[in-house]
């Protein structure tokens, strides 16, 4: 319990940087490995680089938007951390430069070509059009604006075509507004769709296990003091999801809806359905909170339109960007949580044929992908990166 916990702890505010999952090549693939590191820029401070603004930096994904601009050297003219009232004034190193976190206001975006989101829906729903309006360019990690029909809903990956019609052009150019997918859609998207491109899913099954990352640094704080406590034979502190979490998993806290489906559950059905522009794919998910730190796992049963065997499924996934396989069937050795935590890629294994269907038209995989990195901030700074 010690050392996973000590793993664990690096969730928040390290330094170390985030390269791509380093692995062995499956035992079970007989084909090159074609998955070659997907391309950064690599300029950080520049004249020419755009103006960005970070909007909840103080933050878990805001934190690790920081940490992601750099790992990147995203090229930028200048940065502007913003936050509420309560945390402007505070001092914040950046890349050895130091900088006053300021109030969000609308006048925070004058001069800002690429503004990040990451502040909860209800400020991103306030203050993404007034940043549009004055010409920037919103990569929101909220939920604010992912099934507005005219917001491109993007995971580079997947579906950068949905954005093609967005350019960066500067302080006197027209804004836009360009949605994050929720984080449980990537993480399984980046794994399912290059299955979806070869054999086209028709109906897809998704079990998530979600760590405390996707509720934010308090929970992720709260988790760790619920652990202590109760090692310790004390009742565990309960403030936010009302019951005890170290050592016990229960429904993700997300509303429950009419139908029976929770809020996080039905973002992975219209989510997958906008951005596989498909809307007659099937998708049902059941979402559960586990006492993991910071990397979410998720079981995803595929049924496709035409026959894929699990070899051939094998060496898609080695060849897809941002995917790494974890499949040692001999060792028992699949993806796990502290596999992918504070990594880049999402892995994925238990690549096996779904012995409930006929013909090769199923497969069960199983995905882990760092909720915070690659379901948040890495993907909202990839989508910019397809700007410059």
């Amino acid at each position: 319990m010690q050392v996973t916990a000590s793993a664990h702890r690096v969730h928040l505010f390290s330094p170390l940087s985030s390269p791509a999952l380093s692995l062995p090549s499956a035992k079970h693939c007989r084909c090159r490995n074609r998955n070659a590191a997907a391309t950064t820029v690599r300029m950080g401070l520049r004249e020419d680089g755009p103006s960005v603004a970070v909007v909840g930096v103080t933050g878990a994904v805001g934190q690790e938007f920081l940490r992601v601009l750099s790992d990147r050297n995203f090229p930028y003219r200048n940065i502007r951390l913003l936050a509420s009232r309560r945390s402007a004034g505070k001092r914040l190193t950046f890349e050895d430069r130091e900088y006053t976190i300021e109030e969000l206001r609308p006048e925070s975006f004058e001069g800002i070509d690429i503004a990040l989101f990451s502040a909860g829906g209800s400020i991103s729903k306030e203050f993404g059009p007034v940043a549009v309006e004055r010409g920037s360019i919103v990569v929101d990690n909220s939920s604010a604006f992912r099934m507005v029909p005219e917001v491109p809903l993007v995971i580079p990956e997947v579906n950068p075509e949905a954005m093609a019609h967005i350019k960066l052009k500067g302080r006197s150019g027209k804004g836009a507004l360009i949605a994050n997918p929720n984080c449980s859609t990537i993480i399984c998207l980046m794994a399912a769709t290059p299955l979806h491109r070869h054999a086209k899913v028709v109906r897809m099954v998704v079990s998530t296990y979600q760590a405390a990352s996707g509720a934010g640094a308090a929970a992720m704080e709260e988790l760790l003091q619920q652990t202590h406590e109760v090692l310790d034979g004390k009742q565990p502190t309960c403030k936010i999801f009302n019951q005890q979490y170290a050592f016990n998993l229960f429904s993700h806290n997300a509303a429950v809806l009419s139908n029976g489906y929770n809020e996080e559950e039905m973002k992975l059905v219209k989510e997958t359905r906008k951005i596989w522009n498909d809307m007659d794919v099937k998708v049902t998910a059941t979402c559960i909170r586990v006492p993991v730190m910071r990397a979410h796992a998720e079981s995803v049963n595929l049924q496709f339109e035409k026959p894929l065997d699990e070899d051939t499924a094998r060496c898609i996934l080695e060849g897809a960007a941002g995917v790494a396989v974890i499949d040692d069937r001999e060792s028992n050795h699949f993806p796990t949580p502290l596999d992918v935590s504070n990594k880049d890629d999402v892995a994925v294994g238990r690549i096996r044929q779904d012995l409930s269907q006929d013909g090769n038209l199923g497969l069960d995989i199983f995905v882990c992908g760092d909720q915070i990195r690659k379901g948040a901030a890495l993907n909202a700074i990839q989508i910019a990166e397809k700007l410059l």
